[in-house]
């Protein structure tokens, strides 16, 4: 097949049921604009019957394709494989379980193609039938990376994006081990449209966002874009060396004045405890940005395939 229109990326982890519901509405909206869609599916170590479901689209159809991880790298570098490898003129990034509503595409399109734009992002503007304690965390997310970073995220952003080449390339050319795509889709520039909808729910399945992979999503998040953490830390530890050095003197002088009480040893203790958590919170900080700098000096690969079908480049 010679260069597609457009080339949707869909990273896919166990979506064995969400699959043929996406291609059936995607494919409405491929027929209603008369264009060429190449397919291709990221499965990130799926233990269901997605790979099988591919492979088996692959063979009924020369516009589908797929590449199968060796094992679950994440969808950050789900993403980054489908980018490196989309042949398409325009590249879409967007999820199998029809969150990212295919009805959108035409308008993605003709943004990009009459109004001039590199790239049109899509954001939810309502958080209908999420839990609402993850709506909270999320929304106080948003606040706190956009304070504390200077690229700017998006809140309500959805991975789902629709770029040209120039977009994509630029991506690519960021080949951090630990990727934040919604800060790096912020970072690269471009001009950019936003387009706005209601949430959609999962048309079958089970999302695999636990709260506490998103807690740990947000904080990766947070260290990729932002050194705000570590001179808070700074801050921090001088202010206390600062409130030590006062109370030393203080100490010293009310010795020397009044003698030496044993009383007082209750807030002694707090106070011990209050410096000591303090100085735990500001090491697990440089921690987090330590640990990030030696995975990133490995030098690993982001992922690795175990098979994969691509048309001409099928290994």
């Amino acid at each position: 097949m010679d260069r597609p229109d457009i080339t949707i990326v869909i990273p896919a982890l166990n979506e064995e049921k969400t699959i043929p519901y996406f291609i059936k509405e995607t494919e409405k909206v491929r027929k209603s604009l008369g264009m060429e869609f190449e397919y291709l599916f990221i499965d990130d170590g799926s233990t269901d019957g997605t790979l099988e479901m591919l492979k088996k689209l692959s063979k009924a159809s020369d516009t589908v394709h797929y590449i199968s991880f060796s094992r679950n790298f994440g969808k950050e570098a789900a993403i980054y494989a489908g980018l490196s490898h989309a042949k398409g003129e325009l590249v879409a990034i967007m999820d199998a379980d029809l969150q990212d509503p295919p009805s959108l595409l035409p308008e993605m399109i003709r943004s990009i193609r009459e109004d001039g734009v590199d790239c049109v992002g899509t954001r939810r503007v309502s958080r209908k039938g999420e839990p609402k304690i993850r709506s909270f965390f999320a929304r106080c997310f948003y606040r706190l990376i956009n304070r504390l970073s200077k690229t700017e995220v998006v809140d309500g952003a959805r991975d789902y994006q629709l770029m040209n080449r120039k977009v994509v390339e630029a991506i690519l050319s960021m080949g951090e081990y630990n990727r934040f795509s919604k800060g790096i889709f912020g970072w690269v520039g471009y001009k950019k449209k936003w387009l706005e909808y209601e949430n959609v729910e999962r048309v079958a399945g089970e999302t695999k966002w636990s709260f506490w992979k998103l807690f740990a999503y947000a904080i990766d998040g947070i260290v990729a874009f932002s050194t705000a953490p570590l001179t808070f830390a700074s801050l921090v530890g001088t202010l206390f060396c600062l409130v030590a050095f006062i109370m030393i003197i203080v100490i010293v002088i009310k010795t020397l004045a009044f003698g030496d009480p044993t009383s007082g040893w209750p807030s002694m203790v707090c106070i011990l405890l209050l410096v000591s958590g303090v100085q735990l919170f500001c090491i697990g900080i440089l921690g987090q940005y330590l640990a990030k700098t030696y995975l990133e000096t490995k030098k690993r690969p982001i992922y690795l395939v175990a098979e994969q079908e691509l048309g001409e480049e099928t290994r």
